[in-house]
C-alpha cells in the first residue's frame, strides 16, 4: 500500500520528464509493454519514470517495479488521451504549466551535461589528493575494558587479574557496561571516539598491559586492557568515493553557477526589499538600542 502510494504521488513529477530521462535509461532494445486506444508503451518510457521516483525506489531492480510503474503508466496514458480530447492542449494553465516545465528540464539538462564534463575520474582522484594531505591518519587502540559501579570494586578487580585472572571472562562477569557479554571488546577505536580520561589512559599504555589504576570517568569506574596499536591507515580511493564525488559536483554546480552569475544582469528584488526594511527598522529604533 505505501508503494503504491508513493509511486503514484510520484507519478505527476515525471510526466515530463520521461522522455528527457529515457535517453539514458533505454534498453538497447526497447519492447512495446502496452498500448492503449493504439498508442504504444515502451520499456523505455517505464523506465524513465522510475527515474523520477524517490532515490529508495530508483535504486531497486526495474522488475521488481515493472508492473505497477506499467499500471500507471497506462492511466496515465489514459489522462492524457482525455485530456486532448477536451482540448487542454490548447489551454492556456496546461501551455504555463508546461513552458514552466520546460524551463526546468532546459536547466536540468544544461547543468547535467556541463557536469559530464566536470565530473571526471581526474577531477575526483585530484580531490583524492587533496583529503590524504590535509587528513593525516591518526593512531588506533583495540582495548577491553570492565565498568564498575565504584573505586573499590575497580581496584578489586586489578587484584584478580594480578592472580592470573583472564580479563575477557571477568568482563562478562562483573562489567555493568554494554560490552560486558562480549568481554569488554571495544574494537579499534580513535583517541577522538572515548572520553579524555580513557583515552589518555588507553593510547598511553602498551600493548598486552591492563591498568594498575581504576579510571574515572562520567559512567563509572574503568579497567583497561588495551589488546593492540597500530597507526592510522588512509582509506582507499574507493572507499571514499561516494563522498569525493559529491564533493567534486558541489564544487563543479558552484563554479558554473557562480560563473553565469558573474556573466548575468540580476535585480533580485527581495534583497531590495529586504535591505530597505532593514534600513527603516534602523531609523525607527528607539535611541537605546542604537547606542547599543
Amino acid at each position: 500500500m505505501l508503494r503504491n502510494t508513493l509511486l503514484a504521488a510520484s507519478l505527476a513529477s515525471v510526466i515530463f520528464a520521461s522522455p528527457v530521462m529515457a535517453q539514458d535509461a533505454a534498453p538497447k532494445e526497447d519492447p512495446v509493454l502496452a498500448t492503449v486506444n493504439g498508442e504504444e508503451i515502451l520499456e523505455s518510457e517505464v523506465r524513465a519514470t522510475q527515474q523520477g521516483l524517490p532515490q529508495q525506489y530508483r535504486q531497486l531492480p526495474f522488475e521488481m517495479l515493472k508492473a505497477d510503474l506499467l499500471t500507471r503508466e497506462i492511466n496515465q496514458r489514459l489522462l492524457m488521451i482525455a485530456g486532448s480530447d477536451a482540448g487542454l492542449a490548447d489551454d492556456a494553465e496546461v501551455k504555463e504549466r508546461v513552458e514552466a516545465l520546460e524551463r526546468r528540464v532546459i536547466a536540468e539538462t544544461y547543468l547535467d551535461r556541463a557536469l559530464d564534463d566536470a565530473v571526471t575520474e581526474d577531477a575526483i582522484k585530484a580531490k583524492y589528493d587533496e583529503f590524504i594531505a590535509s587528513n593525516t591518519p591518526e593512531p588506533q587502540v583495540h582495548a577491553r575494558h570492565i565498568l564498575l559501579e565504584n573505586e573499590e570494586d575497580a581496584k578489586a578487580i586489578i587484584a584478580e587479574l594480578d592472580d592470573g585472572a583472564d580479563f575477557a571472562e571477568l568482563a562478562k562477569e562483573k562489567s555493568t557496561g554494554p560490552s560486558g557479554p562480549n568481554g569488554g571488546d571495544l574494537g579499534f577505536f580513535n583517541r577522538a571516539d572515548m572520553v579524555e580520561p580513557f583515552a589518555d589512559a588507553a593510547f598511553s599504555m602498551e600493548a598486552g598491559t591492563y591498568s594498575k589504576e581504576p579510571v574515572q570517568t562520567q559512567f563509572g569506574w574503568h579497567v583497561i586492557k588495551v589488546e593492540e596499536k597500530k597507526e592510522g591507515t588512509q582509506p582507499t580511493l574507493d572507499e571514499v568515493r561516494p563522498q569525493l564525488t559529491a564533493e567534486v559536483t558541489r564544487d563543479a554546480i558552484n563554479k558554473i553557477v557562480d560563473g553565469l552569475r558573474e556573466d548575468a544582469d540580476i535585480v533580485n528584488n527581495v534583497e531590495i526589499e529586504a535591505a530597505k526594511a532593514a534600513e527603516e527598522a534602523a531609523k525607527n529604533a528607539p535611541a537605546e538600542e542604537k547606542k547599543n
